[in-house]
């Protein structure tokens, strides 16, 4: 069994993806023990000789600030925070994200600044341990006070409630604790503000959509480079000169790797009629290459958060400060959200203006990519797929952060809507691997129309790899399911790029 120990560490893309796909299982460090105890017992004595109002901890939350909560019911506030703040709605989160907003709130309350007990971080181990996933909502979060709403539903669960997916199926909370013989966690003071105040919603989805679109932007490279050699396209235009006297190290970059990918193509080096190639194809190293630039701002964003405290009011039991300030608001994450959002449908339509091209029978390849064009449609249908889905995209990044609706009676007059920019980037990723998909379905059949020429080395294997799972298409044929294997290619696909020895979760 592999163990990864939770400490003063910081997680990064490398750890987080090993911890998920490789099914560590997670302990607390001595030090992040000792952290979490010193806390708590530092606003136990706290309390203990202190009628003073602060915030959240024996005072009521948001507009009900003012209102000052006797020491009795200072656990039955925290478990009414918690039930009262579970009122998501719409989609299920999906469960991979789910299980990354566990990891994240564990992390984040191992520093010990948020006053909770050892036990109730160590029952959210318990849960990740034994793939016990809260049912949570995509709606409902306004990323300003943390993302309230989807983090009660992830805590619901600690107190026996709500729902949850345990060994493949949904069920009552209650049914897997009488299952497993464990008791619900009676809250102390200050830990349900510690639950749902904090950024996890917004973060656990922009991790996952770092770890992919890492991905999905280097294949964009290659299966750009594939349609520039099918297309008979120019390589004067990634010229490393060129791109040396703009300086954006996107383009740079991306001008490299698209020539170590082609490298040593007789498509690519043989005589051209044409002296200029579409924008789509010589304009890739400043398109791809600014979508590079500003993921990796989106990176920088979400490594700084993951490692972050998050929840309010925040305790630094050295300096006996207790401080309510606005560490949970989301507007970090919003904006980076939302330029990723623009930074991804770009790389999309910029794909499926490459797809267009490579059907207008041009230069030597066959209308709609078929050999018998009239009698069979070919692959026109499937741009027409790719234009609906960049389309989609486009109203897709209408930016959520630049919104903002009062809520709490004023108390919360500026919310970053960061939910909801990352909820909608993910459906802007799951559209860019689509329309990838398509360009590589077309660009491959353009390819083998200009046998017996050959592309480089490099490009051959990695189309001999596609057509593993997808055939050359001689005549119509139903293709939905061409499709579809195309996006598993994309999913499944191991690669390393050309004269690059980079770690994969860097642009």
């Amino acid at each position: 069994m592999k163990i990864h120990q939770i400490s003063s560490k910081l997680l990064d893309f490398e750890d987080i993806e090993r911890i998920i796909k490789e099914d560590y299982k997670l302990e607390l460090s001595e030090e992040a023990v000792a952290k979490i105890v010193k806390c708590r017992e530092y606003l136990d004595n706290k309390m203990a000789g202190n009628d003073d109002p602060i915030y959240g901890i024996n005072t009521g939350f948001g507009a009900l600030h003012d209102v000052q909560i006797s020491r009795e019911d200072l656990s039955k506030l925290q478990e009414n925070l918690v039930m009262s703040h579970a009122c998501g709605t719409g989609d299920e989160a999906p469960q991979e994200i789910v299980k990354l907003m566990i990891l994240l709130k564990i992390h984040a309350l191992s520093y010990g600044h948020s006053g909770v007990q050892l036990s109730t971080v160590q029952r959210l181990i318990d849960f990740f341990n034994h793939d016990i996933i809260p049912v949570v909502y995509q709606l409902g979060s306004l990323g300003a006070s943390g993302d309230l709403a989807p983090l009660a539903h992830m805590s619901l669960p600690l107190l026996g409630m709500g729902e949850v997916y345990f060994e493949g199926k949904k069920q009552p909370t209650s049914e897997v604790y009488k299952t497993l013989g464990w008791q619900p966690v009676q809250l102390l003071s200050k830990e349900g503000l510690a639950l749902l105040n904090g950024t996890q919603f917004m973060g656990a989805y922009g991790i996952y959509l770092c770890l992919h679109i890492f991905k999905l932007s280097r294949l964009a490279d290659i299966i750009g480079a594939l349609s520039l050699d099918a297309f008979d396209g120019r390589i004067e235009p990634f010229h490393d000169l060129i791109q040396q006297i703009r300086h954006h190290k996107g383009q740079i970059k991306t001008a490299r790797r698209i020539r170590n990918i082609i490298e040593g193509s007789e498509l690519i080096n043989r005589h051209k009629i044409h002296v200029q190639d579409p924008y789509s194809f010589r304009c890739i190293p400043q398109v791809h290459g600014a979508s590079k630039d500003s993921i990796d701002y989106v990176a920088y964003v979400f490594r700084m958060e993951i490692n972050a405290v998050t929840d309010n009011p925040t305790i630094f039991p050295d300096e006996d400060l207790i401080i309510s300030a606005g560490n949970f608001h989301g507007q970090p994450l919003a904006l980076a959200l939302d330029n990723l959002c623009i930074a991804m449908a770009e790389l999309g339509s910029i794909s499926e203006r490459r797809t267009y091209q490579l059907l207008e029978g041009k230069r030597g390849l066959p209308h709609f990519l078929v050999a018998n064009p009239g009698l069979n449609s070919g692959f026109m249908i499937p741009q027409y797929t790719a234009a609906s889905i960049v389309n989609q995209n486009k109203q897709l990044c209408t930016p959520a952060s630049v919104d903002t609706i009062e809520s709490s009676q004023g108390q919360e007059d500026h919310v970053s809507m960061g939910a909801n920019a990352a909820t909608k980037a993910y459906r802007v990723l799951q559209n860019l691997e689509r329309i990838l998909a398509i360009e590589l379905f077309n660009a491959a059949q353009a390819l083998d129309f200009r046998r017996p020429a050959k592309s480089s080395l490099y490009i051959e294997n990695f189309v001999s790899k596609f057509r593993e799972k997808v055939k050359f298409i001689e005549n119509d044929k139903v293709m939905y399911e061409d499709m579809k294997a195309a996006v598993c290619f994309l999913q499944e696909v191991d690669f390393e790029l050309p004269g690059e020895d980079v770690k994969k979760y860097i642009m």
